[in-house]
């Protein structure tokens, strides 16, 4: 069958009877397999093909062979084992969309001399605009990563400034801190407190924070980020 297979691929390319010459097969012997109704197996693939073909659609490329075969179980109801998946999967050139590394988005600067912890994982202030904390993360929309910085007020628990880039260069934490400094005002004395990531130690930050009166705190990595 596998010789039967091969010549059918090749068809294009060279002789019926050539091959069937070669290969030491009869040439009825190959008219006769090409004519024969297809197997239920092999029409069973073909139903359960289309099948896997729609749940890989759906999910817009993501599903690999795991994900694609839970949902043919759970949501459909079609009793069929992984590794069927995964072949079909693979003879049909599907195949789900790899896990991308994740960005690090606290990145120290070696030489760069970081600011004080004037904190001490002290974040209960009295009253509004004392201390803030600051940090960023990233989201995955779809098309590439996305960066979101925020300002969080240690009084309130509120947000009080954000914003959102393609990149993770200083700007981006410098346009949230310009917001929350517009949308508060704060007297001088305020803390900002952030981790030693590069974003923070920059020159372009500490300049915004020294022109704004705010004293800039700095703690170990992940501070800010466990904040209660």
């Amino acid at each position: 069958m596998k010789v039967f297979g091969f010549i059918v691929a090749r068809k294009a390319e060279h002789s019926v009877e050539a091959m069937c010459r070669v290969l030491g097969v009869s040439r009825s012997g190959f008219h006769a397999w090409e004519c024969r109704a297809p197997s239920d197996r092999a029409l069973g693939d073909a139903w359960l093909t289309e099948k896997i073909r729609q749940a890989h659609e759906r999910s817009l490329g993501n599903y690999g062979e795991r994900r694609v075969h839970a949902e043919l179980r759970e949501v459909h109801g079609v009793g069929i084992g992984r590794k069927r998946v995964q072949r079909l999967m693979a003879a049909a050139g599907l195949q789900g969309a790899g896990r991308r590394p994740r960005p690090r988005t606290t990145i120290r600067v070696e030489g760069v001399r970081p600011a004080l912890d004037l904190v001490e994982r002290d974040f209960s202030p009295g009253a509004p605009n004392e201390l803030w904390c600051s940090d960023f993360t990233y989201i995955e929309p779809g098309e590439g990563w996305l960066y979101l910085a925020g300002v969080l007020d240690c009084f309130s628990r509120r947000l009080v400034g954000w914003s959102m880039a393609c990149h993770m260069r200083a700007e981006l934490v410098v346009d949230a801190l310009e917001m929350a400094v517009a949308r508060r005002r704060p007297d001088s004395g305020l803390v900002h407190h952030s981790d030693q990531g590069s974003q923070y130690t920059g020159l372009i930050f500490g300049q915004r924070c020294r022109q704004a009166g705010i004293d800039v705190s700095m703690g170990s990595k992940g501070d800010c980020l466990t904040t209660p």
